[in-house]
């Protein structure tokens, strides 16, 4: 896996080989059945996930984390382009009240030798660096869970 983090304000890049197919990946990243195995990250429970995969459409996804707390992360899609390109926008609701600013997440989805796929994750918009940084634990184990969905 690599990373690649940019000045304050921009972008978090992380990319992970894939065993499969892009069409496959894909899938994963749009099917709520899929989906409600893996797409939270690995210290926390996923409490719920209803997507609406359709530019225009809504994602909403309940999770608890190790401290107990559910925390709800939604956003709508912006462009949907199976199967090489997924876009939308990432917020966080917190049990306390408060909400993150929206950010924008951009999944590609590039088909590599031997039927496999390099998926490439953008998550851009962070209104600081200490936000960047705090995603990067999060989406490591996400992308670690996509592979580990995978193998299974």
């Amino acid at each position: 896996m690599n990373f690649a983090l940019k000045p304050a304000g921009q972008e978090l890049v992380i990319t992970r080989d894939l065993k499969v197919a892009p069409v496959r990946v894909f899938a994963a990243w749009t099917d709520v059945q899929q989906s409600s195995v893996w797409w939270v990250p690995k210290d926390c429970t996923l409490v719920s996930c209803e997507m609406d995969v359709r530019e225009g459409g809504a994602w909403r996804r309940r999770m608890r984390v190790p401290d107990g707390t559910v925390i709800t992360k939604h956003g709508v899609y912006r462009e949907v382009v199976p199967p090489q390109r997924l876009v939308f926008t990432y917020n966080s609701e917190y049990a306390d009240g408060r909400s993150d600013p929206e950010t924008l997440v951009t999944l590609t989805f590039d088909a590599l030798e031997g039927g496999r796929t390099r998926l490439t994750l953008r998550h851009s918009g962070f209104w600081d660096d200490a936000s960047r940084t705090s995603h990067i634990g999060g989406w490591t184990g996400v992308m670690e869970r996509i592979s580990d969905f995978f193998t299974l």
